[in-house]
């Protein structure tokens, strides 16, 4: 097993990815009643919902881990799960079972040009410093979500301070400072146990309820199982939908990716992540998985990053997370049970980290900078890594051809400009 996983080249062990295991599942286990409850808008129903996101986690996860040796967990990613409930079915007026057929013919393509490797080679097309605006993007936009979960900042003129005099957001606070020392401290585990300690205290404090029972049966998956409707999703009306689920998924998995890869140190010299078509397979099949089980694009969660920042360097992490997954399909009281108020300030503290590669975006070259804070600055403002990171793509190449350099801008560049103009054309704005 150790020699499998590659421990001894990772410098890590069984404790070290167990640790991490929990803590990247410990923070995103609130997928399990986010997503159900997201779906319901668009009428699936939540039980099988729910059990339908653990799956495609358990799936996606264990490929990850086992095959593509990540320290990755996968899950049906959050914001296209919105768009797909309040857009495409509330807005739009589609079925849920046509969106699911869209998501399965995206998820298929994304198999093909992995497999043909035409994925990779637009990855590699992207220049270093999109790259650190990727990864810093992504910090920030967790900064964001752990501070808009917290409470502690809330929608008003149009962002405001929360009120700071609530008991859940002071002890939000606490658990925020809990792990910051913990980690100044160099403890093991530091984002675990403060997400643990926080948790217990707003059970005490009786800001979150504490679980009512253990253990329970998993509800059935019938009523979604299956019920995706492809050959409606093959219309040219449904082509806006197709398209902005597939530019979506494609730069949320590859920003994704690199965060929280470069985060690991697994990025090479040149910024790219070596073999990063077994992650991308592994990506692309889950997101199939995904639909076929009932639910909405499945990908590479961002969350990652609390266990990579507690430890995890090899795919037995991801193991770790299947499994907890798996328990978690008859232990959902007890998972679900950990309120916001603990794990938000865990994922302000990752956010900090993750931003790290900001300091090596070129300040000087102004056509390197703008089109870079462009994409940090829209990932969160927008609340949608895929809008920021296109914008990029539009921005690069148009500096770059206006100050007399569209020669350093490599083919594979110009393929995402274009997908990316297609994208803000045909958004369901």
């Amino acid at each position: 097993m150790k020699a499998y996983f590659r421990f001894e080249e990772f410098n890590t062990g069984y404790r070290q990815e167990i640790i991490a295991g929990i803590t990247t599942f410990i923070t995103m286990s609130y997928i399990m009643v986010l997503n159900p409850a997201i779906l319901s808008v668009a009428g699936i129903p939540k039980g099988p919902t729910l059990v339908a996101t653990i799956l495609s986690a358990i799936f996606g996860t264990l490929v990850m881990g086992v095959y593509a040796k990540r320290p990755f967990a996968i899950a049906p990613y959050m914001g296209e799960n919105a768009f797909i409930a309040y857009t495409v079915v509330k807005v739009l007026g589609y079925s849920w079972q046509t969106a699911l057929g869209a998501i399965f013919i995206g998820g298929v393509l994304f198999v093909l040009l992995t497999v043909f490797k035409i994925r990779s080679w637009l990855i590699e097309a992207i220049p270093e410093n999109l790259k650190y605006a990727f990864a810093a993007g992504i910090g920030l936009f967790l900064i964001f979500i752990g501070l808009n979960e917290t409470g502690l900042v809330v929608a008003g003129t149009p962002l405001k301070l929360g009120d700071i005099r609530s008991l859940s957001i002071l002890l939000s606070v606490a658990g925020f400072f809990i792990i910051a020392i913990l980690m100044i401290y160099k403890i093991k585990g530091a984002i675990l146990w403060g997400i643990m300690l926080t948790a217990l205290l707003c059970f005490l404090f009786g800001t979150a309820p504490a679980p009512e029972k253990i253990v329970s049966m998993p509800p059935g998956i019938t009523p979604i199982f299956l019920k995706l409707d492809i050959a409606g999703a093959l219309t040219w009306g449904f082509f806006s939908v197709i398209l902005t689920v597939f530019v979506m998924d494609f730069v949320d998995t590859m920003g994704t990716l690199i965060g929280v890869s470069a985060r690991a140190g697994l990025l090479d010299e040149n910024g790219n992540l070596p073999e990063i078509e077994k992650p991308l397979l592994a990506d692309s099949l889950a997101t199939v998985a995904g639909a076929l089980l009932g639910t909405t694009t499945t990908g590479t969660y961002i969350e990652s990053a609390a266990g990579i920042e507690a430890g995890g360097r090899t795919g037995f992490t991801s193991v770790v997370v299947a499994v907890l997954f798996a328990f978690s399909l008859f232990f959902t009281p007890v998972f679900t049970a950990i309120p916001a108020a603990a794990y938000g300030p865990a994922l302000i503290l990752v956010g900090i980290f993750i931003m790290e590669p900001i300091r090596r975006i070129d300040f000087q070259d102004l056509t390197e900078l703008i089109p870079a804070l462009i994409v940090v600055v829209l990932m969160s403002f927008t609340y949608n890594i895929g809008v920021g990171m296109t914008a990029g793509f539009v921005l690069y190449p148009v500096f770059k051809l206006f100050n007399g350099q569209a020669g350093i801008i490599k083919p594979g560049l110009w393929v995402l400009f274009l997908l990316s103009l297609l994208f803000f054309i045909f958004y369901p704005y």
